[in-house]
């Protein structure tokens, strides 16, 4: 039986790792065995770059939390190593963690994760994962948008050129008034 002060140190743990699961978005289940440290720094830099947060955790105290949350499914991807990557974007813990498996293939597999409070198997995992980030994402869509604006002002433009205006004439500027002083 561990002592007092052992088991209020993990209860405080699960609480706050509770508390992350409850507030994060999305969350990514890893096994990580095998890395060398220098994988994992990078791994770990490119989450902070991404706002993942990532750590590694026992099983038993990630197992309290996820019971804590009503993830239950998730029990039995607790074996082994494993670490947890959460986010308040649905799509960067995935999309992070699918790079770094499919860059270490065989030291650094998925296990499982969840989404919005649900656990998610490991095809969604990877489809959320081939979507693009956000920026770019509001960047097809701007481009999307202006595609029709712009095809109208080329067509306008060859209109233009065709009846005998040049391509670019410029509005007749108007003489100034002299200042009065």
């Amino acid at each position: 039986m561990p002592n007092a002060k052992i088991l209020s140190e993990k209860q405080a743990i699960v609480a706050q790792l509770t508390e992350k699961i409850q507030k994060a978005t999305a969350g990514v289940i890893v096994d990580y065995k095998g890395i060398s440290v220098e994988e994992d720094t990078a791994l770990r830099k490119e989450c902070r770059e991404s706002n993942v947060d990532y750590a590694v955790v026992k099983n038993t105290l990630l197992r309290f939390a996820f019971n804590a949350t009503g993830l239950t499914e998730l029990d039995g991807l607790l074996n082994g190593t494993t670490s947890l990557a959460l986010c308040d974007d649905a799509v960067a813990p995935a999309r992070v963690m699918a790079a770094y498996a499919k860059k270490l293939e065989g030291k650094f597999t998925i296990k499982g994760g969840f989404m919005d409070g649900k656990a998610v198997d490991l095809a969604t995992i990877q489809s959320l994962s081939s979507i693009p980030a956000l920026p770019i994402l509001q960047a097809q869509v701007l481009g999307t948008m202006l595609a029709p604006i712009t095809g109208l002002a080329v067509v306008l433009k060859q209109i233009a050129e065709k009846n005998g205006a040049p391509a670019e004439e410029a509005a007749p500027a108007e003489e100034a008034a002299p200042a009065a002083e």
